[in-house]
């Protein structure tokens, strides 16, 4: 005879047995839909990957969607400009999901010039210690050593020298289109969403944003597809983030300490304070095409990854336009100046200009430098520059993914 209570606990027993194998049958089932989840989580990210060393292949000509017939994924990508950058922009999508990001892409450079110097002015001379690391393009093959400061003269020159035409390479048709204006959705700051608080996002899939901002940009987030904008000038504080957006007005102002990445475009003057930091690829740009004075200035201590150029200006204009750079910077850039170069930092990369000079204290010396390193070699293989000049048959590759 069974106790009632033996079968109470039987049906105890029991039930808990169900719980227990309900639970492994609910996380056996769980498990494999994330296992599924994941496998296809991996095909997209690794069709995406396929897709876009399709796009660099190919040079980034548009072509139809590319569908695997094994997994069923749709792999696509169409190209844009964002300002003087491609971005190119990879969508690869199933019907339950779909993967995308988006790259800024550029050309491997082949320059191997370390400075060019136009023919129509005074040969180059020198004082100091310098260093001349690359091809040179100079008004003479002779550089001759200037007696300026009371200390050693030492010239280090490797690569070609030869003497240079009288006027620059044409610059990039890219430079003048961003004067011309930028294609973008024209909108007011309050109309932008925002993620979090002082943060304004705008994914590069979405139409650029056109924002006009007041003179001071100070505590305040921009990231992706933006371009701020002034009628006069912008004053940007160093507790402002900028990152990968476009910046017009006349005249930019960057204050000591700032860190970001943008492309700044201005029509007067850019100035860059004590210790500024722009971040690859960065572009500093000025197009002055009136009889005003322009001049891009570079103090002390600011590291630039990327372009610096001012142009625009004709011949006659050369003492009106200048690039001032101070001591104890790195700019791992390349240099264009349509006007005239005070070059005090390392550059490894390469530099075009009009004519350079030098200045103390007491006098200003035409087409001399001192105590600099200009080193195209520094700059490696794989670096991909700021389009400078249109090299059409360079090789493609991804400079920043940027989603």
């Amino acid at each position: 005879m069974v106790k009632a209570h033996s079968l109470l606990y039987a049906i105890y027993i029991c039930l808990i047995v169900s719980i227990i194998c309900g639970a492994l049958l609910f996380f056996s089932n769980l498990y494999n839909q994330l296992n599924l989840y994941y496998n296809l989580q991996e095909e997209l990210y690794l069709n995406n990957q396929s897709i876009i060393n399709l796009a660099l292949g190919d040079k980034e000509k548009p072509q139809d969607s590319i569908q695997d017939e094994e997994s069923g994924i749709i792999g696509s990508y169409k190209t844009k400009k964002y300002g003087l950058l491609n971005l190119l922009l990879v969508k690869s999508e199933t019907n339950k999901d779909t993967v995308q990001s988006a790259h800024f892409t550029g050309l491997y450079t082949k320059d191997k010039t370390a400075l060019f110097l136009t023919n129509f002015s005074k040969s180059l001379t020198y004082t100091g210690i310098v260093k001349l690391i690359g091809d040179n393009q100079l008004p003479s093959t002779y550089i001759e050593t200037a007696y300026i400061n009371n200390r050693p003269n030492q010239i280090i020159v490797e690569g070609k020298k030869t003497v240079s035409e009288n006027q620059l390479p044409e610059i990039n048709p890219d430079f003048k289109k961003i004067f011309n204006g930028i294609q973008a959705e024209k909108t007011n700051l309050s109309e932008i969403d925002k993620p979090k608080d002082s943060l304004f996002y705008n994914s590069f899939f979405n139409t650029t944003k056109e924002v006009y901002l007041n003179s001071i940009v100070s505590n305040v987030i921009f990231k992706g597809n933006f371009i701020l904008r002034s009628k006069d000038s912008l004053h940007i504080k160093k507790n402002t983030v900028l990152e990968d957006v476009i910046l017009i007005a006349q005249k930019i102002t960057f204050e000591s300490g700032f860190k970001g990445t943008v492309q700044a475009f201005a029509s007067d003057g850019i100035t860059l304070e004590d210790n500024v930091t722009l971040n690859y690829p960065s572009v500093v740009c000025v197009n002055n095409e009136s009889e005003n004075n322009s001049k891009i200035e570079i103090k002390k201590g600011c590291k630039i990854t990327g372009a610096i150029v001012l142009f625009g200006n004709k011949n006659e204009m050369i003492d009106k336009n200048s690039i001032e750079i101070d001591t104890d910077g790195l700019l791992f850039s390349d240099i264009y100046c349509t006007g005239k170069l005070f070059l005090k930092s390392k550059v490894y990369g390469s530099v075009y200009t009009n004519r350079l000079f030098y200045k103390t204290e007491s006098a200003t010396y035409d087409n001399t430098i001192s105590d600099i390193e200009i080193n195209a070699k520094k700059r490696p293989n794989y670096f991909i520059a700021v389009p400078i000049f249109d090299s059409k048959n360079a090789s493609h590759g991804i400079i920043k993914k940027v989603l």
